[in-house]
């Protein structure tokens, strides 16, 4: 039997599989950063799978900065986002909604000009570029550092996030301490050169999260929030040299909330920095003993086989789910998987959802050949 198919325990949630949807930025919300019906079919499409977790949710004004993706900070944006968890809930779905600062990553020019914040004053590493609020690539800009008496409003912009994706009917939250963004410039010492309690040693970089979690606490149990981290990735120019050393300390620390899950990106997908030794899912079973969730590249047959050593608990799937909204089927029924989604199937670049359609929805389940009589 497919442990991989079988059903798992997260938190108070008895999962049908363990797959899992994984995050992935899609752009279809249009400037006006609203779910819509495109999402909602989207998510629907999706919704045999073990848990969703959505793409990222900008959690306030100043977390924003990628043209085209959803906020959840006011009413309006958490009224948009119910019929969305309303129609993954009737297919017998559970999903959970990623929390998501963008810092240093985000562009000026989303933010009426005002400069985008980060824990120090560090721009991301060589000649990159980011797109602004009208879609231009230019140069990463140089964030602000927040000021250390800043630092607990955007915490609570987490936690209000969260207060928000409840009352939309969110199963839980992912914060999204991963790829380069706000909570993981925290984590990381070669983008967080700060001399205050969020600075300096492993133990102090490690509050800003610390804190986020225990805020986000007081809405939902720990057990219907995740984390993600990403300890061997360059996305956004990252990497540090004492990567190992920081994120199997803060799976120990993380390992006395009782959260839903740790996700981690323990492949080098996303490319490795090779400034320390990859931190894999095995370094951090040992350390956390709650569910493990692997992440980046996985096949059915892989993914099938970091379950049955014990390293994970669940897989999630990112672009396999661009192109396969029924993976789930496809893995039970041994039906073709179909390959990847084409980069400009990605990214939504128009001012309204409607005319980014191709590649979102274009792509459909499986519908087998008819038996032969």
């Amino acid at each position: 039997m497919s442990l991989l198919l079988s059903p798992f325990k997260v938190g108070p949630f008895t999962l049908a599989n363990r797959v899992v949807m994984a995050p992935l930025t899609r752009g279809r919300a249009g400037t006006n950063r609203l779910a819509n019906e495109y999402m909602r079919e989207y998510y629907e499409l999706r919704a045999s799978a073990g848990l969703i977790i959505t793409e990222g949710v900008a959690i306030s004004p100043q977390g924003y900065g990628w043209y085209a993706t959803p906020g959840l900070y006011n009413a309006e944006q958490r009224d948009s986002w119910k019929p969305v968890t309303e129609a993954v809930h009737k297919r017998g779905g559970k999903i959970f909604l990623q929390l998501w600062h963008m810092g240093r990553q985000s562009h000026s020019s989303f933010h009426n000009g005002n400069a985008i914040v980060a824990p120090s004053a560090i721009k991301v590493p060589g000649d990159g570029t980011v797109r602004d609020a009208e879609q231009n690539a230019v140069p990463y800009e140089t964030p602000r550092a927040l000021e250390t008496e800043e630092i607990p409003g955007v915490v609570q912009d987490y936690a209000n996030c969260a207060a928000l994706a409840k009352e939309a009917g969110f199963d839980g939250v992912e914060i999204h301490g991963a790829n380069g963004y706000l909570i993981d410039e925290f984590l990381q010492s070669a983008t967080n050169q700060r001399t205050d309690r969020y600075g300096g040693p492993k133990e102090n970089r490690f509050n800003f999260l610390k804190e986020i979690v225990e805020e986000v606490g007081k809405v939902f149990p720990y057990d219907q929030i995740g984390v993600r981290v990403s300890p061997n990735g360059v996305f956004g120019g990252m990497g540090s040299a004492d990567n190992f050393e920081s994120f199997t300390y803060y799976a120990e620390q993380l390992n006395k909330y009782g959260l839903a899950y740790l996700h981690l990106m323990d492949s080098t997908g996303f490319g490795f920095h090779n400034l320390d030794k990859q931190v894999t899912v095995f370094d951090v079973k040992k350390r956390f003993d709650g569910p493990v969730i692997s992440n980046i590249g996985h096949t059915k047959d892989s993914a099938e086989g970091v379950i049955r050593s014990g390293a994970a608990d669940l897989v999630a799937f990112g672009r396999l789910y661009l192109s396969n909204p029924d993976l789930v089927e496809r893995f039970q029924n041994n039906w073709p998987v179909a390959e990847g989604a084409p980069y400009p199937d990605w990214y939504g670049r128009t001012p309204d959802a409607k005319d980014s359609l191709d590649g979102y929805l274009t792509h459909r389940p499986y519908v087998p050949p008819a038996e032969s009589k």
